[in-house]
């Protein structure tokens, strides 16, 4: 087999696995997990072949799909260091989350229904990450919102899991509407849109989008806006929750919430510096806000949501300060760890009797020793100790921070540390150590070994993936659209164990003050997190916070607001219409031509009598009006 066969079958496969279940295996739940998980899983192993054989360097395979006058559109696969990672990402923690489905979704009646929409997703998440031009990202980026709405709507006879496939499917489209309006935008001036082109006309022009550069730019982050759930687009990320938990995983680790940020990498060359300044600014208040939330949640699934979007906010931030290295640096670690926090979860509420309230749990430690373990990393690696993953990528952004002199920004990241560090042992404590607080508690038991051991792999990802070099395999992406900035030791100064040992601390030598900076972060976070919930029985928050504790616990009342208004203006709009529509359009326009037909039809019916004496005596009166005009002249 041709090696640029290989990309195409990354590709295809989980749309094959997808159609074959939904046409032929829905009944047989073992052969269509099976094919499920076989497509992704192998999907993984080919993209490890595409790289051991074919390397990181840039290359595109493409066939015409559209040629209509002078438009002229490929169906291509662009593959480089940016896009290779993001496939190792994707078919690699997803088949760790398809293998933890098998155990979790195995007495659900809709299991070969579950397993053909992963299968869809994953398709068109893979598409994205391959698409070589605008319009077919686009394509792949509106199938990965038909495909959430399905999996977070899974449980569709649940009123809640219906409502939140909506709002999320709705909330997309407004940010997707923006970025059409970007495409759009970027195709009248360029004539093209194909990524590779677009780079090369702006490297020759840089003014080439002249006034309408920020404008366009802004237009195409809309895009990211919804899919990775920035503000004011945040509120359906938190809801999506409603799906299955391995659907909470797989959104919120590698697939749909990354698109957005791996857009924003994929195009970075189209955005110009005013652009990017609100980018950076929309990141940081994103993460803010989010942390925030999270301190103030008791469902552990809304938790890891609410830091979800917070960590989005983080790698946001980092593009808008130029650093498209450490956001997808720190999306990589991202995918590891969250995807082990929101596995962890689920092992907990599987073995809860789906029991979410983390205020219900308690001593899971010996009753689950491998999900506390294991959830311990994730938390570890998401806060952001040394020598766990986190760690490296954040410190990359906070000095990314530092590197564009935006101290305020830089601020706002190490305070959102805090509140990181602050609100995962809050978790922690209160979920997983102390007391059973319930019969489900004390009862529980280890999840099964298909379930488990997914969790171990991730977990040791989330220790190793900080001092792997991805960081450096993105270097070679970004060092094609600005200067890279890098945190790397010159090879030379260590080898051996020695230079493992430096590339441990190669923050603190090129980054100490971000690197101190983070540390000092969690240990606060920690601290505050141990006094407060150590012990804790109850909450202490809302007796000392009051109504600030109160605003934090209903989500700063944005859906509220919402409600209030852009819904409202919405509704009244519609109804304004529904009355135009009703009453001016159908009941007099429409009515009208209606209504004189039907008299005029009534008055014609009249004449016809069926009488020969009525017709004879109309056709002279008819003959006697025509000759009183003809005469009458």
């Amino acid at each position: 087999m041709k090696l640029e066969a290989l990309p195409w079958l990354v590709l295809f496969l989980p749309l094959l696995a997808a159609g074959i279940i939904t046409l032929f295996t829905l009944r047989n739940k073992t052969v269509s997990a099976t094919l499920s998980i076989g497509a992704i899983v192998t999907g993984f192993v080919l993209t490890l072949a595409v790289i051991k054989f074919g390397g990181w360097e840039a290359r595109e395979l493409s066939v015409n799909w559209l040629s209509i006058g002078g438009l002229n559109v490929d169906f291509g696969l662009k593959l480089d260091a940016l896009s290779l990672m993001m496939l190792l990402i994707v078919t690699g923690v997803g088949s760790a989350i398809h293998i933890y489905s098998y155990g979790y979704m195995r007495e659900d009646p809709g299991f070969s229904r579950f397993f053909a929409c992963m299968s869809l997703f994953t398709f068109s998440m893979l598409g994205i990450v391959l698409s070589n031009n605008f319009l077919q990202m686009f394509i792949f980026w509106e199938l990965v919102g038909v495909s959430s709405y399905l999996l977070i709507g899974f449980w569709f006879e649940k009123p809640s899991a219906a409502d939140a496939a909506k709002k999320a499917f709705i909330t997309n489209r407004l940010g997707d509407f923006g970025f059409m309006l970007g495409i759009l935008t970027i195709f009248a001036i360029v004539g093209s849109l194909n990524f590779g082109t677009i780079q090369e006309l702006l490297k020759v022009n840089p003014a080439l989008f002249g006034a309408s550069a920020t404008l366009a730019g802004l237009l195409i982050f809309c895009g990211a806006m919804g899919k990775s759930a920035q503000f004011p687009l945040h509120v359906w990320l938190p809801d999506a929750m409603e799906g299955p938990t391995p659907v909470s995983a797989l959104i919120h680790a590698a697939t749909m919430v990354a698109a957005g940020v791996y857009m924003l990498c994929r195009a970075f060359f189209i955005f110009s510096p005013d652009a990017l300044t609100a980018i950076a600014w929309i990141g940081g208040f994103t993460a803010l806000l989010a942390a925030l939330i999270a301190v103030q949640q008791n469902d552990i699934k809304r938790i890891l949501a609410y830091s979800t979007l917070s960590q989005l906010g983080y790698m946001v931030m980092a593009v808008g300060l130029t650093g498209p290295t450490p956001a997808m640096f720190h999306l990589t670690t991202h995918a590891f760890f969250k995807a082990l926090l929101f596995l962890g979860a689920g092992s907990v509420i599987h073995a809860m009797h789906h029991e979410q309230d983390i205020w219900k749990m308690g001593a899971l430690r010996k009753k689950m020793p491998v999900t506390f373990w294991t959830f311990l990393v994730g938390t570890l690696a998401l806060c952001g100790v040394p020598p766990f993953s986190g760690f490296y990528s954040k410190d990359a952004i906070l000095a990314q921070a530092l590197h564009a002199h935006n101290y305020p920004l830089f601020a706002v990241a190490v305070f959102v540390a805090v509140l990181t560090t602050f609100y995962m042992f809050r978790l922690f404590f209160v979920a997983l150590v102390g007391e059973p607080r319930t019969k489900e508690a004390e009862h529980a038991h280890e999840s099964p070994g298909v379930m488990i051991w997914p969790l171990r792999i991730l977990a040791l990802l989330s220790v190793i993936a900080g001092v792997m070099g991805i960081n450096k395999i993105f270097d070679l992406y970004s060092s094609r659209v600005l200067p890279p900035f890098t945190y790397e030791i010159p090879v030379g100064e260590f080898s051996g164990a020695v230079k493992y040992v430096g590339r441990l601390l190669e923050p603190f030598q090129h980054a100490p003050v971000a690197a101190f900076g983070g540390l000092i972060a969690v240990v606060i976070g920690f601290l505050a997190a141990k006094v407060l919930y150590g012990k804790a029985k109850t909450d202490p928050l809302p007796a000392k916070l009051g109504a600030l504790s109160r605003a934090m616990a209903n989500r700063f009342y944005f859906d509220e607001i919402y409600e209030a208004t852009v819904i409202r203006i919405h509704d009244t709009i519609a109804a304004i219409s529904d009355w135009i529509d009703r009453w001016i359009v159908e009941g007099f326009c429409i009515g009208l031509v209606r209504g004189g037909t039907d008299l005029t039809g009534r008055a014609l019916r009249l004449v016809q009598t069926g009488n020969l004496q009525t017709y004879a005596f109309l056709f002279v009166l008819g003959v006697a009006v025509v000759l009183w005009f003809v005469l009458g002249k």
